[in-house]
């Protein structure tokens, strides 16, 4: 079990929606210190405004974690610091819509650099001091859409499919290495934040509140829960994928489901670009 009070915890995404969250579920959990990264400053400032009642301490940082070698100084920093991160929240991820062939090579390229390649190269800065706790924990925001391709979505979905291959990877080398070190894929479908606006959902697949999603990771920390899927549809995918022709999972899915029509008004966060 994974002991989250008096633990020093960073999380990446943390100026907004789940990642302030987790922010606040962490410190009610009684963690010690909060590490908080995110690109945007006026966010950062809004949930440690949220945090102003809770005994810890609280450090946040303006970083673009696509910046590989300012990751790996302040992963140095914090190693050297009295308190070194002992859960990491790989939780920031961005989604440009649309069809594949609308998407421009700066849309691509920043999806694979924040959704993959940023969580991929972040841990690795932060895994020796993980490794170094008695109870370490790393945990991977994927998505639902890296179980089940989805039209209107390609290049976030090649995001999230290698996001959640390297983190399974990542967790069966940490137990054949005997470490304590423990491993939490996170794949959700829609969460009702701004960065979805616009996605339409059926009543079979309902769109996710926040607060539920975030009370659920810290949940499966707690109990070092390999895979969180949400919601209980999605945990059949793997079996269903398996065992359905490709033709009759397009049908139930697509069809039934309505998850190939999900798309067809997004908007996203007015903020992307």
């Amino acid at each position: 079990m994974t002991v989250i009070k008096h633990k020093t915890v960073l999380i990446t995404g943390a100026g907004a929606g789940i990642g302030q969250l987790l922010a606040v579920g962490m410190a009610g959990k009684g963690a010690s210190k909060l590490v908080l990264w995110d690109i945007n400053a006026e966010g950062l400032e809004q949930t440690k405004g949220l945090l102003s009642g809770f005994d810890l301490i609280v450090e946040s940082l303006v970083i673009d974690i696509c910046d590989s070698q300012e990751v790996a100084v302040q992963a140095e920093l914090l190693a050297k610091s009295p308190r070194p991160v002992e859960i990491l929240v790989n939780n920031a991820g961005v989604i440009f819509g649309g069809a594949f062939i609308l998407q421009n090579n700066h849309q691509i390229e920043k999806t694979i650099l924040v959704n993959l390649l940023a969580p991929l190269q972040l841990t690795r800065a932060f895994l020796p001091q993980l490794l170094a706790s008695e109870r370490g924990h790393i945990v991977n925001v994927a998505s639902a859409a890296g179980l089940v391709s989805n039209p209107g979505m390609a290049v976030y979905a090649a995001s999230k499919w290698g996001l959640i291959g390297w983190s399974d990877s990542l967790r069966i080398e940490l137990e054949k290495a005997g470490s304590k070190v423990k491993v939490t894929t996170v794949t959700p479908y829609y969460i009702s934040t701004g960065m979805f606006d616009g996605v339409r959902s059926g009543p079979m697949l309902p769109i996710l509140k926040p607060g539920y999603v975030a009370n659920a990771v810290i949940k499966a920390i707690e109990s070092n829960r390999l895979f969180l899927r949400m919601p209980w549809l999605i945990r059949l995918t793997p079996f269903a994928k398996g065992l359905l022709p490709v033709r009759w999972f397009d049908w139930f899915v697509g069809g039934i489901l309505g998850v190939y029509r999900s798309m067809d008004h997004f908007k996203g966060h007015p903020n992307s670009k």
